[in-house]
């Protein structure tokens, strides 16, 4: 991203020669007053969902008491990245992933044309909504929290839930309903005070020993890279230096936890920069924020690690990491691709049998909760929820 230069840059320049680390530490963060923990609404925190389907999301996302439009967002979010084109190893198609067996029972026909079509957001998000509130029936009579076992219902099966009184003890499982759930707070806008985060500091301080390195593309500050960043190469090192991995590409990291507003940003916030502010998937940019409308950023080639203003025509939001939200974040494959969701099949309950689609569920794993073995059901990709890096020699990957 290239930043405009002028009086308020030399501001800041000025304001390093004076100690501006300290300036901020003591300023900053006794004018923002006390952190408070944040609270979540049924409203989608602004810049989250791309405009297209923020309408599609809101409306459908309260069909039922046990699913909101911040955790449909977060679904989506987890299957797909948004993507109406995505297209699984696994034969699941579109935003929602749907198989076209499971699509062929929960299919919707949402824009009214005469056809359920799997690749329309249109249709498919109205479906992923339709496919929640039927698990969330299946397990009402199921003890504990309702959306949580509709969750892991999505992705081990109804049966399995039922039989486990609760979340299987599956680690793929859990780590899917962990993983939404920690999500819906990046989805959720705020309605409260988002609380500070205990690592900001050291992720200042790691940053703020890099300025002056010079920026190179694809940068990770490697040895064999001479110890130079990129713009989110430097905020992922940033907060690994205080024990979050963050993952590699900007427009991932916007995820890693809930968004304050402009006029509550605090040191450490992750700040962002957008082509398009109503598509969080055209992010380009991003900085650590420190305090006074300045960030820490390594701004684009032939500069230098340094302080700037936020204060940009293409600024879209700030993130307040958290490590929960950076652990719930998808994996994306080499090819940029969100890969380790779960995809929605028909499931069998306690009242049914399995459709044919679905493999047999060994005995043991029905009637032993504790089983650390995957879902019963082939649900998900069988793929861990874990973070990697997206490769960068990828032209669809921004840093």
């Amino acid at each position: 991203m290239v930043l405009r230069k002028g009086p308020r840059a030399a501001a800041a320049a000025g304001a390093v020669a004076f100690g501006f680390l300290g300036l901020i530490g003591a300023g900053t963060y006794a004018a923002s007053g006390v952190g408070q923990t944040g609270g979540s609404s049924l409203a989608l925190a602004p810049g989250t969902v791309p405009a297209a389907y923020q309408g599609l999301i809101q409306q459908w996302g309260t069909r039922c008491a046990q699913i909101s439009p911040p955790m449909l967002a977060a679904q989506l979010y987890q299957e797909s990245g948004f993507d109406p084109t995505a297209r699984s190893a696994a034969g699941a198609y579109g935003i929602a992933q749907f198989l076209e067996s499971t699509w062929a029972t929960y299919g919707v026909d949402g824009n009214g044309d005469g056809r359920k079509d799997i690749w329309d957001p249109a249709d498919a998000i109205p479906a992923a909504a339709t496919y929640d509130c039927a698990l969330a029936q299946d397990t009402a009579n199921v003890p504990g929290d309702p959306q949580a076992n509709l969750l892991a219902a999505y992705n081990a099966g109804p049966y399995a839930v039922i039989s486990a009184h609760g979340v299987p003890a599956y680690q793929e499982t859990q780590g899917y309903v962990r993983s939404i759930k920690a999500l819906e707070q990046s989805f959720s806008a705020p309605v409260s005070t988002v609380a500070v985060s205990p690592q900001a500091s050291g992720a200042i301080y790691f940053a703020q020993t890099k300025l002056g390195t010079p920026y190179l593309w694809g940068g990770e500050g490697l040895p064999s890279q001479e110890g130079r960043f990129d713009c989110s190469g430097l905020t992922q090192a940033a907060y690994a230096s205080v024990g979050i991995t963050l993952p590699r590409v900007a427009n991932d990291q916007w995820y890693a936890g809930p968004h304050p507003s402009r006029d509550q940003l605090r040191p450490g916030d992750l700040v962002f920069f957008a082509t398009d502010l109503g598509d969080p998937r055209s992010i380009h940019h991003v900085g650590i924020y420190v305090g006074g409308g300045y960030m820490i950023n390594a701004p684009h080639t032939n500069a230098v690690i340094r302080y700037d203003t936020i204060d940009q025509r293409d600024y879209i939001g700030a993130t307040r990491v958290t490590q929960d939200g950076a652990a719930a974040l998808p994996a994306r494959s080499v090819t940029g691709t969100i890969t380790g969701g779960s995809v929605p099949t028909p499931q069998p309950t306690a009242q049914s049998a399995a459709p044919a689609s679905a493999p047999p569920a060994s005995p043991a794993s029905l009637t032993s909760p504790a089983s650390p073995s995957s879902p019963v059901s082939g649900a998900g990709s069988g793929a861990p929820l874990t973070l990697q890096q997206a490769d960068l020699r990828s032209p669809t990957r921004r840093p």
